[in-house]
């Protein structure tokens, strides 16, 4: 008797149990579906900035240590942590490869500037850029135009610095070409201003 009455506790506590485990493991279940739907394979081939360049874009966006700078598509982090290390900003670096995010945090770990320096594993067409000050680039043409409707809505003043990329249908303020020390290769280095100006197809079409 004694031990049916064991038995009987002993699967009461398991039937117990499983109300409250169960629907834990639903939602876990159902975040890791949701993770895996998100992710993605990244839009472009990680190709570093050279250090010249990356100082030329933080120069000519005018960087101050009140600015937030965000990069999308930051690959191992070097834009927002020499933002951080040269102008005391703070800076998040997004990016969609899970590999460029490791990367990316052990830079910032190596360079002690997490108290500045946020990364975080996210598709750059899904973000709200309305908080950051500079937007920092280094993707293809088409996707620079892709993110336009994100980039119309930054505060006027903010600035948009792309490495060798232009944005077709949107006037640059400045267009700056420079050289880099390691074999000598030209680099262009594009700067925008919020509000965009944009320019009509045929403008845009004559000045290519």
């Amino acid at each position: 008797m004694k031990i049916r009455q064991k038995y009987g506790s002993l699967l009461i506590c398991l039937a117990v149990l499983c109300l409250f485990v169960s629907p834990l493991c639903g939602v876990n279940a159902e975040e890791t579906q949701e993770e895996v739907k998100e992710r993605r394979a990244p839009d472009v081939h990680f190709v570093p900035t050279p250090q010249i360049v990356v100082d030329k874009m933080l120069e000519m966006a005018k960087v101050t240590k009140d600015d937030l700078v965000y990069d999308l598509g930051c690959g191992d982090a070097r834009i927002v942590v020499t933002a951080a290390k040269k102008y005391g900003c703070k800076a998040v670096g997004y990016d969609i490869d899970p590999q460029r995010v490791k990367e990316s945090l052990e830079n910032v770990e190596k360079n002690n500037v997490g108290h500045l320096v946020k990364i975080e594993e996210k598709d750059i067409f899904t973000l709200d850029l309305s908080k950051a000050n500079v937007i920092t680039l280094y993707l293809l043409p088409s996707l620079n135009v892709k993110l336009i409707p994100q980039l119309e809505k930054l505060k006027p003043g903010s600035r948009i610095v792309s490495h060798d990329f232009d944005m077709k249908g949107v006037k640059p303020d400045k267009v700056v070409t420079i050289t880099s020390k390691d074999g000598g290769a030209e680099h262009t280095v594009y700067l925008w201003t919020a509000p965009l100006k944009k320019v009509k197809e045929e403008e845009a079409e004559s000045s290519e």
